[in-house]
């Protein structure tokens, strides 16, 4: 009995901390696009590089360019993947 109950304790033990260490994705896209009049008409697009990629997006469609409020930067490209020489 006592040998299940510290095999429970150490299962669960393991569980909530592998889920604890997970690594939060970044979202290199600054600009958003709303589609339509602001209100629930329109859609949202928010893989924009630049301030004119989105403005050319919207281009005969109608709407606005806003900044993305889930921005983080840009991904640190030097050290996404170690270069070998």
């Amino acid at each position: 009995m006592r040998i299940a109950l510290n095999a429970l304790v150490g299962l669960i033990l393991f569980a909530g901390g592998s889920s604890a260490a997970t690594a939060q994705k970044v979202d290199p896209y600054p600009w958003c696009a709303e589609y339509g009049t602001g209100s629930a008409d329109g859609g949202t697009n928010c893989y924009f590089m630049t301030y004119e990629q989105c403005m050319a997006a919207l281009s005969g469609n109608g709407g606005f360019c806003r900044h993305n409020l889930f921005y983080s930067g840009a991904p640190d490209v030097r050290h996404a993947t170690p270069r070998r020489r």
